[in-house]
């Protein structure tokens, strides 16, 4: 079914530049956005294939990419061997393999491409072969379910209002128009930063299939919530989450309900009062911004390094303006809102129309 080639050439993280306005895709082993860091230019002659699936030699994680890209390490090129192969059905390949690859330990030797080329895969088929016009058609009626979903959902939760007020509109164009005052504050004149307290018990023993209370690990994905757990919640909600043992701030998340904490996890409990999920948006980013490419597995962000990181923040009389900064994430969530109710008014008029296409070249056949 597949291919398995070799980038064309290793780009390490540390030594590529992120452009705001790169061209291409910089894909690697990272386990969201697509494994997608970011855009870079670079040689040209080096981009790996697009319509291809970007593999995690080390990790099993793995992407469909439309378009040409680069790639760090350890990245392998999975090409098909079918020109039928699409945007559409790559998904119920990614489902199947990702399935597929489920058992496998982490680890790169679990993972080499005489392993990954060898490994089966389930298929719907017709005719003994691939049908791929199943694939195609279930993925589509898959994502027409799952768009109606999302778009019950914001009317039901009154997202769809992305209407920006007076004082968020004006908020933006001070933004965009460089208007704002903006100072430096360190993390640790904000919070108290701690240790999470957490059960000295076996991951089995704490997550439950019916718990309700999360617990927050490691990772850098998920708002790292490893699980749910039927056990006490130790540490309260309203705060910021950090696993120390990392290269910077990608497991950072803000926990809005008390939950277990888990080893190497630190806890940031606010110095002030008015601390909320919009201000934790703005502080999150801006600590990512400042801890990006600083720190490695030799030297982690530690709760020291937490404690004494600088971030940036709109300021009014050199104090965080949490008034402004409230504003200013609101009127941010409703721009990314309004192009997720555009997106999915979009999406369910063209799943409509290729079902109705779909219905009536059957009643040809």
């Amino acid at each position: 079914m597949f291919e398995i080639e070799s980038y064309k050439k290793r780009f390490d993280s540390n030594k590529v530049n992120i452009l705001d306005n790169g061209k291409f895709p910089y894909i690697v082993r990272m386990g969201s956005s697509n494994g997608q860091k970011g855009f870079i230019n670079e040689d040209e002659s080096f981009l790996n294939d697009g319509n291809t699936i970007s593999f995690g030699q080390d990790t099993a994680t793995m992407y469909y990419q439309e378009f040409p890209y680069f790639t760090g390490d350890k990245i392998k090129i999975v090409k098909s061997k079918d020109k039928r192969f699409n945007k559409r059905n790559a998904q119920f390949f990614l489902s199947t393999m990702t399935k597929s690859f489920s058992s496998f330990s982490w680890g790169a030797s679990s993972f080499s491409v005489k392993v990954i080329e060898s490994q089966k895969i389930t298929l719907p088929i017709k005719n003994g072969k691939p049908d791929f016009d199943f694939m195609n058609s279930f993925t589509t009626t898959l994502e027409a379910e799952r768009m109606t979903n999302l778009d019950a959902y914001l009317s039901a939760t009154g997202l769809k209002n992305y209407i920006l007020t007076a004082d968020e509109q004006q908020a933006l164009d001070n933004f965009e128009q460089g208007k704002l005052n903006w100072s430096e504050f360190k993390l640790g004149e904000l919070f108290n930063i701690e240790p999470t307290k957490y059960y000295r018990l076996k991951n089995d023993e704490i997550i439950s299939k019916v718990g309700n209370i999360p617990l927050i690990s490691n990772s850098s994905t998920d708002n790292g919530v490893m699980g749910f757990s039927n056990l006490k919640a130790l540490n309260k909600g309203n705060t910021l989450t950090c696993s120390d043992t990392t290269s910077g701030s990608e497991t950072m998340f803000y926990q809005k309900n008390d939950f277990i904490g888990y080893s190497h996890i630190q806890n940031l409990t606010p110095k002030f009062e008015s601390f909320t999920g919009n201000l934790a948006f703005m502080i999150i980013s801006t600590c990512r911004l400042s801890t990006s490419g600083k720190y490695n597995y030799g030297s982690k962000f530690n709760r020291t390094a937490m404690r004494n990181t600088f971030i940036q923040m709109p300021s009014k009389d050199d104090i965080p303006d949490y008034a402004l900064i409230e504003i200013l994430i609101s009127a941010i969530k409703k721009l990314v809102i309004k192009g997720v109710v555009l997106y999915t008014q979009a999406k369910i008029t063209t799943s409509k129309s290729e079902r109705n296409s779909d219905n009536d070249q059957l009643c040809l056949l």
